[in-house]
C-alpha cells in the first residue's frame, strides 16, 4: 500500500475508500507521488509550487450514484493530465497578449492535456465526458439564443476537444458549440484539421493555435513571431559570429530582444491571472494551477535598475468615469442594530468549532509577541522611577546619591495592521465566514498585544455598474470610461476602535446581498492610504482575497485586463516606495504574480494558520521595513502547524 493512502478503519465515512481511491488514481496519472488532495464543498482548483501541487475535488455526496463518481474522477482525471501533459512555463511564453485570444488559447489548451488522456484510456475519456456534460449544465449553456451571449473560448475548445478525439460535444454544449461552429469552420477548418498532427508536442500546437487564432482575427497575424527560445538561440548564434563589423547591430538586437522577452514575460503574467477569474464550475485545467513562477514573471521596468529607487511614480492610465456615487461606510450605517446582532449570532454559531481551532493558533501568536515584549530598563540614571533595588545601598551610606531607573522604548508596540477582506461575491459562504471569524480573533489577540489593528471590506454597491453605468448611458457612451461601477468601502473596525465595541460589524459580511464586484486596485489604494495618515512607526497592511479584480460593467467596455494592470501598478507603488510594509493571502486563487511577499492557500480553513504564520513572520522581523529590492515571488505554502486542517 501506498505511503500516501491510510488503511481502512471502523471510522471511516462511506465516502472515504472513494476518495482514496480517485487520489491515488490521481497521483499515479499526473506521475506525482506527493500529490496533496483535499476534498472540500468548494469549487474545483489545482495550486502548484515547485515539484509539488495541492488539488482540491468536490466533496463527494454520502450516497453517491454513477453520475455524480464519474463527474468527481472527471475532476480529478482533467488536473492530473494537466499536471502530466503540461509545461507551464511555455505556455506562459507562447500565450497571446489579447484578452480574448488568451481565453480562447487557455482553453484550447486544456482540450488538447484532456484529449491525451482521452484517447488514451476510454475510462478517462467518460469521466472527462460527464465532467464536461455536468459543468455546462450548470452554466446553463443549452439557454443561449445568441452569439453574443455563447462564449467562443468554450465553442472554441469543444470543437478542438472533437477534432482531437472524434467524440462530440456534451449535449448540454452543443448550443453554444451550433451557434459558433459555422463561423469557426469557414475561416478556420484547415488549421483545426492540423492540431491533430501535433497533439503530443505542446510547443508546436501553441503555434499551430496561434495560426488558428490569427484566421479568426482574434490576434494580427504580424504578431504572430518566433517562439521566445528560437529568439533566443538566434541572437545567441549571432555573436558567436564574431563579426566586428556588426557588434553595433548585436547590441541593439539583444536589447530589442530583452524588451520582446519583458513584454512577453508580462503578457503571459495578465494572461495566467485573467484564467484566476472563473465561476464555480470553470473548467478545471482552467483552475489556478500556474503557482509554479520564474523569476520572468518579476520582470522589472527594464529603464530601472533592479532594486533602484524610482525618483517618480510610473503613470497610469487608470480613470474613474464618476465618483459621486462611491461610499466609504461604516458597518454599522448599513444595517439595523437588530439585524447586526442577529448577523454576529448566526456568525459565532457557525464557527463555533473553527473559532476553537484559530483562537488556539492566535493564542500561539500572542505568546510569540508577549515574549518580544519583554521589558527592558536603563539603572543608574539622576531621574526617572525610583530603582528599590538600589535604596540598600543609600541606608548604608546616606551620601549616596538616589537611584532613578527608566523603562526602554519599545518599538514593537508603535505598530498599525490593516486586514483589508475581499467582500465580493466569490467569496460567499464558507470562505468570507472564515475571514469574518479569523479577523475577529487575530484583531482582539493583537489588540491584548498592544498593536493595532483595522478591518476594511471592499466591494461595489451594485452588479453591473450600478448608478455610474447610467450616468454613462446617458451621456451617449463616450468611449474607453474607464473604472464604471459604484464603489463600496466599508470600515468594520477603525484603528482606534476598541475590539468589543467593533465585534458586531464583522457580522455585516453574512449578510444576504452585501457582496458583489470586487475592485481590488481602488481599494488597496484607500487601505493604504489610511495607513500613511497613522502615527505609528510601523504600518502592515494585510490584503485577503479569492480572486483576481472583475467588474463585468468597468471590464466590458475597457481592455479586458484593465483593472488587473491597475491593481498591479498600485501594488508596484506600495512595494517600491511606501513604508507601508505589504502582505497578500489569496484562497486558491495564486496572488504570488501579483504581491512580493504572499501566500497562495487552497482551503478556506487554512486562513487562520497563514495569517498567524505571515503576521508571527514580520513581528520577528526587526522595526526596519523590509528591502525593495527586487526578489524573486514564490508561492509559500503554510506549514502544516500553521494549517486549521491539522
Amino acid at each position: 500500500m501506498s505511503s500516501n493512502q491510510k488503511p481502512p478503519s471502523k471510522t471511516d465515512s462511506p465516502q472515504e475508500p472513494l476518495k482514496r481511491a480517485v487520489a491515488g488514481c490521481m497521483r499515479a496519472l499526473a506521475r506525482m507521488p506527493q500529490l496533496e488532495v483535499a476534498f472540500a464543498a468548494e469549487k474545483p482548483s489545482l495550486v502548484r509550487s515547485g515539484a509539488t501541487a495541492k488539488a482540491r475535488l468536490p466533496e463527494p455526496a454520502r450516497k453517491l450514484d454513477q453520475r455524480e463518481a464519474a463527474i468527481l474522477r472527471g475532476h480529478a482525471d482533467s488536473m492530473a493530465l494537466r499536471l502530466a501533459c503540461h509545461n507551464i512555463d511555455m505556455h506562459r511564453r507562447l500565450t497571446p497578449e489579447a484578452s480574448g485570444a488568451r481565453a480562447a488559447f487557455d482553453a484550447a489548451e486544456q482540450a488538447r492535456v484532456e484529449a491525451i488522456g482521452a484517447r488514451r484510456m476510454e475510462g478517462v475519456a467518460a469521466n472527462l465526458e460527464s465532467m464536461l456534460e455536468d459543468r455546462f449544465a450548470r452554466s446553463r449553456s443549452s439557454e443561449v439564443k445568441t452569439r453574443a451571449d455563447a462564449p467562443l473560448e468554450d465553442a472554441l475548445a469543444m470543437i478542438v476537444r472533437e477534432r482531437l478525439t472524434g467524440r462530440k460535444p456534451p449535449k448540454s454544449a452543443r448550443k453554444i458549440v451550433d451557434l459558433w461552429r459555422p463561423w469557426i469552420e469557414e475561416r478556420a477548418a484547415a488549421d483545426l484539421d492540423r492540431l491533430g498532427q501535433s497533439i503530443e508536442d505542446q510547443k508546436t500546437f501553441a503555434l499551430s493555435l496561434h495560426k488558428l487564432l490569427s484566421a479568426l482575427e482574434m490576434i494580427d497575424e504580424a504578431s504572430l513571431g518566433r517562439a521566445p527560445e528560437e529568439e533566443e538561440e538566434e541572437t545567441t548564434d549571432s555573436v558567436d559570429d564574431g563579426d566586428a563589423d556588426t557588434e553595433g547591430h548585436e547590441s541593439a538586437e539583444d536589447d530589442a530582444g530583452d524588451s520582446r522577452r519583458t513584454e512577453s514575460a508580462e503578457a503571459a503574467a495578465d494572461a495566467m491571472d485573467e484564467s484566476a477569474m472563473d465561476s464555480d464550475d470553470a473548467p478545471t485545467g482552467e483552475f489556478e494551477d500556474e503557482a509554479d513562477y520564474s523569476d520572468a514573471d518579476a520582470a522589472a521596468d527594464p529603464r530601472v535598475p533592479p532594486g533602484a529607487p524610482r525618483t517618480e511614480p510610473r503613470s497610469s492610465d487608470y480613470k474613474v468615469f464618476t465618483r459621486r456615487f462611491d461610499e466609504i461606510v461604516a458597518a454599522e450605517d448599513l444595517c439595523e442594530p437588530d439585524e447586526l446582532d442577529r448577523l454576529r449570532n448566526y456568525l459565532d454559531k457557525q464557527l463555533h468549532n473553527l473559532s476553537a481551532i484559530v483562537a488556539r493558533l492566535a493564542n500561539r501568536l500572542q505568546r510569540r509577541l508577549m515574549a518580544q515584549q519583554s521589558r527592558s530598563w536603563e539603572f543608574d540614571l539622576e531621574e526617572g522611577t525610583l530603582d528599590p533595588a538600589r535604596l540598600p545601598r543609600v541606608v548604608i551610606d546616606p551620601f549616596q546619591p538616589l537611584s532613578f531607573k527608566r523603562e526602554k522604548d519599545t518599538d514593537f508596540r508603535d505598530t498599525v495592521v490593516t486586514l483589508l477582506i475581499d467582500n465580493s461575491g466569490s467569496m460567499r459562504g464558507r470562505p468570507i465566514t472564515v475571514a469574518a471569524t479569523c479577523a475577529d480573533i487575530l484583531a482582539r489577540t493583537l489588540e491584548r498585544c498592544g498593536v493595532k489593528v483595522e478591518i476594511l471590506g471592499f466591494t461595489t454597491r451594485a452588479w453591473k455598474g450600478g448608478q455610474s453605468r447610467e450616468a454613462w448611458l446617458q451621456a451617449t457612451k463616450p468611449g474607453c470610461p474607464g473604472r464604471l461601477n459604484d464603489l463600496r468601502h466599508i470600515i468594520y473596525k477603525s484603528a482606534d476602535a476598541p475590539w468589543r465595541r467593533a465585534r458586531k460589524n464583522l457580522g455585516l459580511m453574512m449578510r444576504e446581498g452585501l457582496l458583489k464586484e470586487n475592485i481590488d486596485g481602488e481599494a488597496l489604494d484607500w487601505a493604504h492610504k489610511r495607513l500613511l495618515a497613522r502615527s505609528e512607526q510601523r504600518r502592515i497592511l494585510m490584503m485577503i482575497s479569492d480572486g483576481a479584480p472583475v467588474d463585468d460593467s468597468t471590464l466590458s467596455v475597457n481592455p479586458g485586463n484593465y483593472l488587473e494592470k491597475h491593481l498591479r501598478h498600485v501594488i508596484e507603488e506600495i512595494e517600491t516606495r511606501s513604508p507601508v510594509e505589504l502582505i497578500a493571502i489569496g484562497i486558491g486563487h495564486d496572488v504570488t504574480r501579483y504581491y512580493r511577499r504572499a501566500v497562495t492557500i487552497v482551503d478556506a480553513e487554512e486562513l487562520g494558520g497563514a495569517m498567524t504564520d505571515k503576521l508571527a513572520e514580520l513581528f520577528s522581523e526587526t522595526a526596519e521595513p523590509p528591502s525593495r529590492a527586487a526578489s524573486p515571488r514564490r508561492a509559500m505554502v503554510p506549514s502544516p502547524a500553521g494549517s486549521l486542517l491539522h
